[in-house]
Formats: C-alpha cells, sequence, structure tokens
C-alpha cells in the first residue's frame, strides 16, 4: 500500500469517528417521545394514586399534590363501605360469560364473513361498521323494554346478553380482519379429509386464529368490566351490582368523599392492569396482525 493511500485511509477512519451514525438523531427524538408518551399514559394513575391516600382535608387543600398525611386506611374502608369484595366476584362473573359468549358470536360470525361465499357480505359488513360505530346510548330504551319483557331485568345473565349484543360487532370486524390473513391452504387440507364446516373451525381456524381470539377476549373483558350506564340501569340488585357501580356508595349527601372513591378507583383498575401488562405482547400482536392496528 502506497504512502498516500495510506493517508488517505487514516483521514477517512479520523471522519468516521467524528461523524455520528446516521439514525442517531431521530433514535434521540424516539426516546424523547417514547418517554413523553410514557409520562403522560402513567401520570394520571400516579395522581389517581396520590389521591387516594390522602385526608378529606389535604385532598381540599390540593388535589395535584403529594399527601402531607398517607392514610393507608382507606383503601380498607373503601374495600369495606363499597362491598367491594362481592362486586368484584359480580364482575367476574359478568365479564367471564361477556368474554366467552363474544368469542363464539363473533367467531362464528367472522368465520362465515371471511372464508364462506355468502349473499350480501358486503352489505352485513357494512351493518357491523355502522352498530359498532353508534353511540350504545341510542340502545338504552328499547333494550329495557325487551329485557322487562324477556324477565332477564335486574339478573346478570341478562347483562351479559346485552353486553354481547354491544361488543360483538367490533369483535366480529377484528376476528375476520385476522382471519383473512390466515393462508387457506390447511383448511382446504381438512376438507379433504372430510371435515364439515363446523369441524374446520373449531379444529384449524380458531385454534390457529388463537392471537386474535386472545385480543378479542381482553377488548371485551376491559369493556364490560369498565361499563357503567347498562349496569347500573339494568342490575337494581345490591348483591348483583359489578364493581364499576360501587362508586354510589361513597357519597354523603349532595357531597362524594373523594379519597374513599380514588382508593376504590385504584382497587377496580388493578386486576385489569395487572392482567393487561401479562397479556399485553399477545394482545399488541393480535391487534397488529388482525390489521387494525394502524
Amino acid at each position: 500500500m502506497s504512502i498516500t493511500s495510506t493517508a488517505l485511509l487514516t483521514r477517512a477512519t479520523r471522519l468516521r469517528r467524528r461523524t455520528p451514525p446516521k439514525g442517531t438523531d431521530a433514535g434521540i427524538f424516539t426516546c424523547v417521545s417514547l418517554t413523553l408518551l410514557a409520562l403522560f399514559a402513567i401520570g394520571p394513575i400516579i395522581l389517581f394514586f396520590f389521591n387516594s391516600v390522602k385526608t378529606s382535608n389535604d385532598y381540599a387543600a390540593s388535589s395535584l399534590g403529594l399527601p402531607k398525611t398517607w392514610e393507608w386506611g382507606n383503601f380498607l374502608d373503601a374495600w369495606i363501605q363499597g362491598n367491594i369484595g362481592a362486586g368484584l366476584i359480580n364482575s367476574a362473573v359478568v365479564v367471564a360469560g361477556t368474554a366467552a359468549l363474544t368469542l363464539v358470536v363473533s367467531g362464528c360470525a367472522a368465520y362465515a364473513l371471511a372464508r364462506l361465499d355468502i349473499k350480501g357480505n358486503r352489505l352485513f359488513i357494512n351493518y357491523l361498521l355502522i352498530s359498532s360505530s353508534l353511540p350504545t346510548q341510542m340502545f338504552l330504551v328499547p333494550l329495557f323494554y325487551m329485557a322487562v319483557q324477556a324477565r332477564l331485568y335486574d339478573t346478570q345473565i341478562g347483562l351479559i346478553l346485552i353486553y354481547v349484543g354491544l361488543f360483538s360487532p367490533f369483535a366480529t370486524l377484528l376476528l375476520r380482519s385476522f382471519m383473512l390473513t390466515m393462508p387457506k391452504e390447511l383448511e382446504e387440507a381438512a376438507r379433504m379429509d372430510g371435515a364439515n364446516e363446523l369441524g374446520v373451525l373449531f379444529r384449524v381456524v380458531l385454534p390457529n386464529a388463537l392471537p386474535g381470539l386472545l385480543t378479542v377476549a381482553l377488548v371485551t373483558a376491559l369493556s364490560a368490566y369498565n361499563e357503567f350506564l347498562f349496569a347500573v340501569t339494568f342490575i337494581q340488585n345490591s348483591d348483583l351490582l359489578p364493581a364499576s357501580t360501587t362508586f354510589y356508595s361513597f357519597q354523603q349527601g349532595f357531597t362524594q368523599n373523594y379519597p374513599l372513591v380514588t382508593a376504590a378507583g385504584v382497587i377496580m383498575i388493578a386486576p385489569m392492569l395487572i392482567l393487561f401488562l401479562f397479556l399485553q405482547r399477545r394482545f399488541i400482536s393480535g391487534l397488529a396482525s388482525s390489521g387494525l392496528g394502524g
């Protein structure tokens, strides 16, 4: 190697060391943006927790500051006064029933729309899009009348059936989008082996659609767990009320005991938050692969 080539190589090496790698600025900007978004998402939860361990005087003085006296007994008072234990059990029954029935209904409907040659397929899809975009308050009065006529008012099964009807359209669209990405070769092989459509659905399609099913179950469970309007309208028996309606227990005259309300809120969001943290990877992968994540 000549002296000139050696000099040029040395100079290029020095310039490479001085020049920052491409994408560094973009990487820093991404990290800063994600950090700010994380703080924006976690900030209200942290503030909610601080308010849950304040006294009433501390909350009245400042609802945004740190507690001067940490009242950990607020959680026990909220648990007893709001009967949250029974509310969580009722919520578990309603959530489990809603998620299970929604998976059955939306799974069969999504398979029919994604794989079967149905006349008016596009019409059904448009109907599901419109029905899932309408505000649920529109259905409150007719559903109340139907529940009374069917003697399902003030029963958990009645509330579960209402939730299934409300959440199935979106769940069907989500599962249909996921099934469209699945290869058809496995289904054709199952039909060649003599399987009927139900056999193809339950033995081939649904096992391979497990990420999409898990996503639908998690979205439906979160929606049913957090729903308040229909729960407080269709359930009057205090022994059957879900956890989302326990906030009524902390009303004192025309005022609310906000530290106890926030303590009950922390207890309420804890199960769903833990569940989501454990299943977030499957949830995100299922939502992304369905085509509705972007």
